[in-house]
C-alpha cells in the first residue's frame, strides 16, 4: 500500500496490489491455501452465474436490463465465433463464451476498490492460454489428421522459401500461448500500477505546498486512467476471445 511519511517523504509500492496473500492470515501459500486470488475468482464465477441465471429466468418478451445484458453478451460472442471461425466452429461456442465472460468479469471486478485483478497474474492467464493452445491443436489433428501440418507449409510461397517459412510458422505457433497470456496479464497489470502511482501523489497536499498543484492533477490523472481501464478491461477480453477464434479457425481450416 502506498504510504506517505514525513521522515522519508513520499513512498509508494505500486506492485504490492498484485501480491498473493492467504485469506486467513499467515505468509505461506500452499497448493490448497485459500488466497485473495481464489476469493476473487469465486466472486467472478458468482457474478457470471447471477447474470445468466437471474437475468434469463423470466425470459420476458420485453427484457429487463439484466436480461438485455445477458442476451447482448451471448449474441456478441456467438456472432464473433461464427464470423471469425465459421459456422462449424459454433460447437465450441460454450467454451469460448465461458472464456470471454470469465475474463471480462474478472477485469471489471478488478476495478473495484480493494479488489484483486486475477487476470493481472500470468499464472491465471497462462492456464487459459495453454488450454486454448492444447484444445485447438488437438482439434486440428483430430479433424484433419496429418493434414493439419499444412498449416506450417506455405504453399503459395516460392519453393526455396517454404522450408524457412515453415520453421518460422512452427516457432510462431508454439509462441502463441506465451503472447496470448502475457498480452492480457501485462495490460491489466500496467494499468493498475499506473493508477496506483498517480494515487500515491494525491496525499501530497498534506505534506508540502506543491501538493496544491500536484494533488488535483493526480486526481484528474486517476480519473482519466480509470476511464481508460474500463475500456481496456473490455478490449482485452475481446482480444483474447477473438484470437481464440482465429486459432480455432486455423485448426479447422489449416490450409494456406
Amino acid at each position: 500500500m502506498a504510504t506517505a511519511e514525513q521522515s522519508e517523504g513520499l513512498t509508494f509500492h505500486p506492485m504490492d496490489q498484485f501480491i498473493v496473500k492467504p485469506l486467513f492470515g499467515g505468509d505461506a501459500v500452499g497448493m490448497l491455501t485459500p488466497t485473495n486470488v481464489t476469493l476473487w475468482m469465486a466472486l467472478t464465477v458468482l457474478a457470471i452465474t447471477a447474470l445468466f441465471v437471474l437475468g434469463t429466468r423470466g425470459r420476458a418478451i420485453i427484457p429487463s436490463r439484466m436480461q438485455s445484458v445477458a442476451e447482448l453478451a451471448y449474441g456478441f460472442v456467438h456472432k464473433m465465433v461464427e464470423d471469425v471461425a465459421g459456422k462449424d466452429a459454433l460447437k465450441f461456442f460454450p467454451y469460448i463464451f465461458t472464456l470471454f465472460c470469465f475474463i471480462v468479469f474478472s477485469n471489471f471486478l478488478g476495478l473495484l476498490p480493494k479488489a484483486f485483478t486475477t487476470t493481472s497474474h500470468i499464472a491465471v492467464t497462462a492456464v487459459m492460454a495453454v488450454a486454448v493452445f492444447l484444445t485447438v491443436t488437438i482439434v486440428g489433428f483430430v479433424k484433419n489428421g496429418a493434414g493439419f501440418l499444412s498449416l506450417f507449409w506455405v504453399s503459395s510461397a516460392p519453393l526455396a522459401l517454404r522450408p524457412v517459412l515453415a520453421l518460422i510458422e512452427i516457432i510462431s505457433y508454439f509462441v502463441r500461448p506465451v503472447s496470448h497470456s502475457i498480452r492480457l496479464a501485462g495490460n491489466m497489470m500496467a494499468g493498475h500500477a499506473v493508477i496506483k502511482v498517480f494515487a500515491a501523489f494525491a496525499p501530497l497536499i498534506l505534506l508540502s505546498g506543491i501538493g496544491v498543484v500536484v494533488t488535483p492533477l493526480s486526481i484528474l490523472a486517476i480519473t482519466a486512467m480509470y476511464g481508460l481501464e474500463i475500456l481496456v478491461a473490455f478490449i482485452q477480453a475481446y482480444v483474447f476471445t477473438i484470437l481464440t477464434c482465429v486459432y480455432l479457425k486455423d485448426a479447422l481450416h489449416p490450409h494456406h
